[in-house]
């Protein structure tokens, strides 16, 4: 059992998004992303199976797909999908998310 306390990982930079890596395992990887208000995370795929999931845990933004369509996203809400799909967060607020991908790439 591991107990992770995230509020260590608040941290924001106006010019680019802080990446922590939380958790690694055979089995799946789990990455902290914050970005400022204003900033994109790019849209980008991977070439292979699995899947990921984006929580947002603070901040509003968008969860971007193909064709960077865009589904309004708040704290609390989770974006989940396949990794080979195209996915992105764009902030309007200063914003943190939890990005979970299985299996680790």
């Amino acid at each position: 059992m591991k107990k992770i306390d995230l509020n260590t990982t608040r941290e924001f930079n106006p010019k680019h998004m802080h990446k922590f890596l939380v958790h690694d395992s055979a089995d799946f990887r789990i990455i902290n992303f914050n970005l400022s208000a204003g900033l994109t995370f790019p849209v980008h795929s991977h070439d292979l199976d699995g899947q990921l999931s984006i929580l947002v845990i603070e901040g509003e933004g968008e969860f971007l797909g193909a064709d960077e369509v865009a589904i309004p996203a708040k704290t609390g809400e989770m974006l989940i999908s396949d990794i080979r799909e195209p996915h992105g967060v764009r902030a309007t607020t200063d914003m943190r998310i939890i990005v979970t991908i299985a299996p680790p790439i």
